[in-house]
């Protein structure tokens, strides 16, 4: 088993958690990620590599865009990956990278409901955080980490109504 502190590959994709507002317009709109700054606000020690692979709503992200990730999931000599994602479509990049059969890789995704940009009403930097965490000590596999709780790639949905992530046992009881 690799040791905790082997490096972490950090691949940021977009989402709602590097969403900036114009308040001209009332838009959101991306300009660049907040992931460094958020690793280093928090003081971390844990050795990461960030790249990022596009910056796009999760909503957008198609055939190609899952081609990108699960390449550069593949490609990375890193066996600890966190990836920030948009919400909307986690899930379904969860399963296409699951589908890959990347082995030997343990891979979380993440994102925020608010963006980070909004400050202290934001659960990007709490879900970052989290993720971080999970990414150290879960076995090889694809999982998604949101609200402090990891989930198996094929046993979780965003409820749209309460804005958060369950299981889909939960969920059906």
């Amino acid at each position: 088993m690799p040791s905790v502190f082997s490096k972490i590959q950090v691949f940021v994709t977009g989402g709602t958690f590097d969403k900036e507002y114009n308040y001209l317009t009332g838009e959101l709109y991306f300009k660049d990620t907040h992931v460094k700054e958020m690793l280093e606000r928090g003081r971390c020690e844990v050795p990461v590599d960030i790249k990022t692979l596009m910056m796009v709503d999760s909503l957008e992200i198609g055939d190609d865009e899952l081609s990108i990730i699960i390449f550069n999931c593949r490609k990375t000599e890193a066996t600890r990956i966190l990836i920030t994602h948009g919400t909307d479509r986690m899930v379904e990049t969860a399963r296409a990278l699951a589908e890959a059969n990347i082995e030997g890789k343990t891979i979380v995704l993440t994102g925020a409901m608010i963006p980070y940009a909004f400050g202290m009403s934001s659960d990007g930097f709490f879900n970052l955080g989290s993720a971080l965490a999970f990414v150290q000590v879960l076995p090889p596999g694809v999982y998604i980490a949101m609200n402090g709780r990891y989930f198996y790639w094929n046993n979780v949905r965003k409820n749209r109504q309460t804005g958060s992530f369950e299981e889909l046992a939960a969920a059906q009881g």
